[in-house]
């Protein structure tokens, strides 16, 4: 028996040995309903400071605490309404969650829709924005509160997954009885955190509720995956902001001679000269001056993309200018090929698209006979690549790319770069999310064969290094993973046989195999 005493409080169970932890591994087995029960019994007695023959899993008991001192009212119907039906669409896209709920809804709600559950995403206060899921539910959940504009923080409704994840910084899973208010014992959810990949902070929660009867112990598994992919996603939206900013601005940091770093609008030093004389993140504050931990001062430029930073020696110098041009290419993938200058999106036929991906390759320059050589090996003549070359300044713009050699005049960045920058780190999932599959696979340019053949190699070892079932199974989905029967057999070697991908990966692994 554990005894809960009047002034221990509800986070202060101290259980003898031998007494049973109401924790999550020791309950995936029992029967919802019959776990339900011993929770309630468990719930009853630690809020009457009487004697329970359970403790509360320690994360509930914490979290417990903390409501009860917030003063919620376990008797509490229902979580206060913040927001207006008429502001969520403002704040909804204003939220840096918007961009990555296509990835969440098809994800989540199709299942969500099979097994009677509903999706919810906070924001960093515990505000439901987002709604979706099984329609037979909603009305149920209308009851309940669960629907945008109203605050799920513990604060307001006490122990639930969203509040308590956000309290926690953690996936939770919260069932019955383990809520504190009385409302929601015949619910059980999921939720994990969704983090800035700028700052680390948590911007939201990821959440999937329902009925006692529904629920499913693989839903926390991969409730937890999909809050990772979002980060995933997120974090390659970053880094592709970030890729436009030092192709705006790190350029003419190598040509002002000064000791110059850019930021980015949170601090973090995104390029600098010399490297080894600036730190990896500068507080910035309001003014047009800041202190470096070293003790030097360096003054602030400020652009509507970040901050540019001078070394108050060299403050008697103009701020660098932003390049004037910017291209961007996108060669991955079985889709047209396209080239992006200053935010004119231009498809491209093959032959040009391969003329320009190996012009990024080579930015002091090529000759035509080069240029030959590398697109058309011993076939190859200049005559042709003359023409190819006229083409392409036709689209592009003359004066982004000169002649005798031909090279770029521009800030270049490609998806192959980024995925190549992304391995070199070890970021192997932001390597994967910016290639879209082989690099101009309709080519058979002697450059870019062998370019796509090592970016493959790469991320296919890159993938089964890691070991990481969420990644191995991203990357048998991937055009360049989802026929390899090596990927799809690790893969089939660490899934749970609970797992709801494990019975996909099975029947392609069988197809495989047969062929």
């Amino acid at each position: 028996m554990i005894r809960i005493g009047a002034s221990a409080g509800v986070g202060a169970v101290s259980p003898p040995g031998g007494a049973m932890s109401c924790d999550a591994e020791h309950l995936a087995g029992e029967d919802p309903r019959a776990r339900a029960r011993a929770l309630a019994e468990t719930f009853d007695a630690v809020l009457a400071q009487g004697t329970a023959r359970r403790a509360p899993r320690p994360v509930v008991s914490a979290s417990w605490a903390r409501s009860l001192a917030a003063h919620v009212d376990p008797e509490r119907r229902t979580p206060p309404v913040v927001h207006a039906a008429d502001e969520l669409d403002d704040l909804r896209a204003a939220h840096p969650m918007n961009a990555v709920m296509p990835l969440l809804r098809s994800a989540l709600v199709g299942i969500a829709d099979d097994a009677m559950h509903l999706v919810l995403v906070t924001d960093a206060a515990g505000h439901v924005l987002w709604r979706d899921g099984d329609r037979q539910l909603l009305g149920q959940a209308d009851r309940v509160g669960l629907f945008p504009g109203t605050d799920w923080s513990e604060a307001a409704i006490g122990t639930n997954a969203m509040g308590t994840a956000l309290a926690v910084g953690a996936p939770v899973q919260i069932h019955s009885a383990e809520h504190l208010v009385r409302t929601y014992h015949s619910w059980t959810c999921v939720a994990a955190p969704v983090h800035d990949p700028d700052t680390g902070a948590i911007i939201g929660v990821l959440d999937v509720s329902g009925p006692l009867h529904a629920v499913n112990p693989a839903l926390a598994q991969l409730v937890a995956a999909t809050a990772r992919l979002a980060e995933d996603q997120l974090r390659v939206r970053l880094a592709i902001a970030d890729e436009r900013r030092r192709l705006r601005h790190v350029l003419p940091l190598s040509r002002s001679g000064a000791e110059t770093a850019f930021v980015t609008p949170s601090g973090r030093v995104l390029a600098a000269e010399p490297t080894d004389r600036w730190p990896a993140h500068v507080e910035l504050g309001d003014g047009d001056r800041v202190a470096l931990p070293d003790g030097r001062e360096a003054h602030v430029d400020r652009f509507e993309d970040g901050c540019l930073l001078r070394t108050a020696v060299h403050r008697t110098r103009s701020a660098p200018r932003p390049v004037e041009h910017v291209l961007s290419l996108r060669c991955t993938g079985t889709g047209t090929p396209t080239v992006t200058v200053d935010d004119r999106a231009i498809p491209l036929p093959l032959r040009l698209a391969e003329l320009l991906l190996t012009l990024t390759r080579h930015p002091d320059g090529l000759t035509g006979e080069q240029l030959a050589q590398l697109l058309y090996g011993d076939r190859g003549n200049q005559t042709t690549v003359r023409g190819e070359i006229r083409r392409l300044r036709t689209l592009v713009g003359a004066d982004l790319l000169q002649t005798r050699p031909y090279r770029l005049v521009a800030q270049v960045g490609t998806d192959v770069d980024t995925a190549g920058r992304a391995l070199a780190v070890r970021h192997v999932r932001a390597a994967l999310s910016a290639c879209r599959g082989p690099v101009l696979p309709r080519s058979e340019a002697p450059e870019i064969r062998q370019l796509s053949d090592e970016l493959t190699a790469g991320l296919r070892r890159a993938v089964l290094a890691t070991d990481d079932p969420e990644l191995l199974y991203t990357f048998s989905t991937h055009p360049l993973g989802e026929h390899d029967g090596a990927v799809h057999d690790r893969l089939a070697e660490l899934l749970s046989p609970a797992d709801p991908r494990s019975a996909a990966v099975a029947v392609r692994r069988a197809r495989l195999l047969s062929d």
